[in-house]
């Protein structure tokens, strides 16, 4: 199943959002050590050699005879010049992500989508606090998802779809208060919803599909700033509730099929007038969709 076009929307208008004029100083301390634009060019050489030699042939420019901000992917602040962004999505970049980009103490995008990274994903992310775009979407990474990406309270975007991670969605993400996109689809995602995403008030963007992940939903309730919201293909449960149009009225996409809710299709779906597409197959849902029920294309 594609993502439609306002998904790419939404990913690309939080990727706008991702600022990167900080105005700080370069005097940031990690533990003991003193972060600095040289800090931050061993942090991404130890991330080269990470690499496999056959692939690393693209991160060519990143060497000492090159300046940093020139290098491949790596965008750098105006004034203090400490990297800012990196940007290595689509490159087919195979090996492990080295836990020194930790180091990168000013970091607010880090794209690694669209490559062939494996192991787990370094705990060391937690440290990057001013980070508020992270895809590592579309790899091989395995492993829990870490509980300290939490400590990263600036996140808007948290894709981590279509990898091999596995367990539970962490609770302590109900913290993430300026998260619009979350995509953990396409993993091996045990356990239950946690309640606390009910919390994430300002998110556009839910994607669960295809994991493991039952129970009932009742944190979902509370999201109604949503747009896009996909939990098809895992074992969530109970019924939906009779008020789910009305409190949900911004949904355009609504991806809920092959799971095991029960009960009565709610009278209220008429209430969202911005459907574009649904898909609600393989459940035990009973009664009709009604007629008026947005602007469908069934999926």
């Amino acid at each position: 199943m594609g993502f439609p076009c306002i998904v790419m929307r939404l990913i690309l208008v939080s990727a706008l959002l991702v600022s990167v004029s900080l105005e700080h100083s370069d005097m940031v301390c990690a533990q003991t050590i003193r972060l600095t634009e040289e800090t931050d060019k061993q942090a991404l050489l130890e991330f080269k050699s990470q690499v496999s030699e056959t692939s690393r042939v693209v991160l060519g420019s990143w060497n000492d005879s090159l300046p940093l901000c020139s290098w491949t992917g790596v965008k750098c602040g105006l004034k203090h010049r400490r990297v800012t962004g990196v940007d290595l999505g689509g490159l087919k970049l195979t090996g492990v992500v080295s836990p020194f980009v930790g180091n990168l103490s000013f970091l607010r995008s880090l794209n690694l989508a669209d490559n062939f990274f494996r192991g787990a994903i370094p705990l060391e992310v937690g440290n990057l606090f001013w980070l508020q775009y992270l895809n590592m979407s579309n790899n091989f990474l395995g492993g829990m998802i870490p509980v300290v990406l939490s400590n990263c309270s600036s996140l808007s975007t948290l894709d981590l779809s279509s990898n091999h991670l596995e367990q539970g969605v962490p609770f302590e993400f109900g913290s993430l208060s300026k998260l619009v996109i979350l995509s953990l689809g396409r993993n091996n995602l045990t356990g239950k919803f946690p309640a606390s995403l009910g919390n994430l008030t300002s998110l556009q963007m839910l994607d669960f599909i295809y994991n493991q992940i039952e129970g009932e939903i009742p944190g979902v309730y509370n999201l109604s700033s949503l747009i896009f919201l996909s939990i098809t293909g895992n074992s969530f449960s109970g019924t939906l509730r009779p008020d789910f149009g009305s409190i949900l009225p911004n949904l355009q996409i609504l991806y809920m099929g092959i799971n095991n809710f029960t009960g009565t299709i709610p009278e209220t779906l008429s209430n969202i007038s911005n459907v574009r597409q649904l898909d609600n197959p393989s459940n035990h849902l009973t009664g009709k969709i009604p007629l008026s029920f947005g602007k469908l294309l069934f999926c």
